[in-house]
């Protein structure tokens, strides 16, 4: 593809724009690691949330959607629609109590809520673990997302294009801390939501596909479908029933962790209120779900009429690397078809997402490595400043490492099915240890190694030429897990009395897992409402559902259907709106800490 210069105009004017905030907010990010990593914990609830969508939108978002239709449908985002049920249990359950702990990092918790050097062992692990090399594991896999985009529109090498988003992404991350990366995120979104849409606009101008009336008549009905194919048992298990029944709350994966965690729990920390934290979260489940599917989705769907197999691919982009060809690869080879301006406004969105993303986890990972690490075991006592310099020099190191881990990737699915793996089986303890009092650092331990463990034989296993599908694994994973962080929390000791009684004086979580420990605080209960809260789960989980699956249904020409998923839509809404006022009555003060 060629791009003219109005489209290079047009990405020049959106990274001009994109680094202004940067700029203006260098000065007051560098003043302390609180304002670097935290933005001072006074940003208000609509930042937070679309700073929460725009990270979670990347090049590698329409790119493993593209990739899950493509293989088996529509049906298949249920892998990711799933955790919509975590998100809204982080919403209701747990983003209040995030934000009164009042940690700088979410691995700070350890030592609020865990005693001895256990607690310190687990804050330093998961700190290395999940700020270097998970996360390292991310980035690379949105890097090579990008790679691919630029190697069809650009016909850049990967080598070139990871060098070009290194520099872009370090100077912005250690330039601007968490306020540049919350209030570029804010304009970055709407540039990449707008892209979305006009790609989706001339993907069904194409003859191949004929407008939406032609899609949904050429493109089988079983691809269209929002659920599987319930006579093939096998593929409804993985797609629908494991997902909806195992997957949401059991494995732990960025920005959907049970409980909240990484940059969920870094934005709710930066939340100005309990009441902040808790309506960004909420706003962040409903567009990252309801809002920015479908645009994705009809470009996969058309894609399949114009590219029906990887071969159409390769012979339509002769000029790229053939190990850069798969299925993910279809979303950037559809943008050929955008006029000039718009194809700049695509690329433009799509660096935006991209920086938006990279920038987030630069951060994230960086506040591990120097607060939970450097700070915390390497250099107590240092000055602000000097903190703040390190993780400077930080961020570039980990998007070195990102990018060598980059060329390790083949596919957006690929890198997705590897994270699940890592992380399956530990979502329970993190979903309980806010509400059992029995729960202890040796829990953490137990369940990191034993996941880890599971997870490394089944590739091993792999390798050697094993035939085992991707939900027996979880299965399995997620049993065995389950058991071994349970029979280790039973089998030793308690966390020591008085770290207790001082967690559950400052956070005052609620239900009766607490009981002896509440008994003895003697704070009185909780401000909390678990059934405030149960019923606010679900109605924001109908909520969503329903506002995404009408969509569907409006698009594909089902209007009965889509009429009565509207009817769920307004009376779930509804309910929600009261159910959130009430809880904002019943939460007594909520200036946080």
């Amino acid at each position: 593809m060629q791009l003219t210069s109005l489209d290079w105009l047009i990405v020049v004017v959106s990274i001009v724009v994109s680094f202004i905030p940067a700029i203006i907010l260098a000065r007051r990010a560098g003043s302390s690691t609180a304002e670097f990593f935290t933005s001072g914990r006074s940003a208000p609830w609509w930042l937070i949330g679309v700073s929460m969508v725009a990270t979670t939108f990347s090049t590698d978002t329409p790119n493993l959607v593209t990739n899950l239709v493509r293989e088996r449908g529509v049906s298949n985002n249920w892998l990711w629609w799933s955790f919509l049920l975590t998100g809204m249990a982080t919403v209701f359950f747990y983003a209040r109590l995030w934000r009164r702990s009042g940690v700088l990092t979410d691995l700070e918790f350890y030592e609020l809520r865990y005693s001895g050097k256990a607690a310190s062992a687990v804050r330093a692990f998961r700190a290395v673990y999940l700020g270097l090399f998970f996360n390292c594991v991310i980035m690379a896999s949105v890097n090579l997302a990008a790679a691919k985009i630029a190697n069809v529109l650009l016909g850049w090498p990967m080598w070139q294009t990871l060098l070009v988003c290194a520099v872009l992404n370090v100077a912005f991350a250690a330039t601007s801390g968490l306020w540049g990366v919350l209030v570029t995120d804010f304009l970055q979104f709407g540039i990449a939501m707008g892209a979305s849409v006009a790609a989706a606009v001339y993907a069904l101008k194409q003859p191949e596909v004929g407008g939406l009336s032609g899609l949904v008549s050429r493109i089988d009905p079983a691809t269209l479908s929002l659920l599987p194919d319930f006579g093939d048992w096998g593929l409804t298990l993985s797609v629908l029933v494991i997902p909806l029944t195992v997957q949401w709350w059991s494995v732990w994966y960025p920005g959907a962790e049970p409980g909240g965690g990484s940059y969920i729990a870094q934005r709710m920390l930066a939340a100005r209120s309990e009441r902040d934290a808790l309506a960004g979260t909420l706003f962040f489940n409903v567009a990252h779900y309801a809002l920015r599917s479908w645009p994705w989705i009809i470009v996969a769907l058309a894609s399949i009429l114009v590219y029906p197999s990887l071969d159409d691919i390769a012979r339509t982009f002769p000029h790229v690397d053939p190990k850069l060809i798969g299925h993910d690869m279809a979303y950037p080879a559809m943008l050929r078809f955008l006029p000039s301006g718009l194809l700049g406004l695509m690329v433009a969105g799509l660096l935006a997402a991209y920086v938006s993303t990279i920038s987030t986890h630069l951060n994230w990972g960086t506040s591990y490595l120097i607060h939970d690490v450097y700070r915390r075991f390497l250099r107590p006592g240092a000055s602000e400043k000097h903190y703040v310099m390190m993780g400077r020099l930080t961020t570039a190191v980990l998007m070195i490492v990102a990018a060598l881990i980059t060329y390790l990737l083949e596919t957006a699915s690929t890198a997705f099915q590897l994270l699940l793996s890592i992380g399956a089986g530990t979502g329970l303890l993190y979903l309980l240890r806010w509400f059992w009092w029995r729960i202890n650092a040796y829990s953490e331990i137990a369940a990191m190694l034993s996941s880890f463990a599971v997870a490394l034989g089944f590739f091993v296993a792999r390798k050697q030429g094993a035939q085992i599908t991707d939900h027996a694994a979880l299965l399995v994973t997620v049993a065995s897990t389950t058991v071994v962080w349970i029979a280790t929390t039973l089998l030793t000791r308690p966390t020591d009395r008085a770290q207790l009684l001082a967690f559950y004086r400052k956070v005052r979580p609620a239900g009766s897992g607490w009981g002896p420990v509440a008994a003895e605080a003697g704070v009185g209960p909780s401000p909390d409402s678990m059934s405030l809260a149960l019923l606010g789960w679900v109605l924001g989980c109908a909520f969503v559902y329903a506002a995404l699956f009408g969509t569907g249904s409006f698009l594909f020409g089902n209007t009965a259907q889509g009429m009565m998923w509207l009817a769920v839509f307004l009376i779930s809404g509804v309910g929600l709106l009261r159910t959130v006022s009430r809880l904002w009555r019943g939460s007594g003060s909520d200036a946080g800490t």
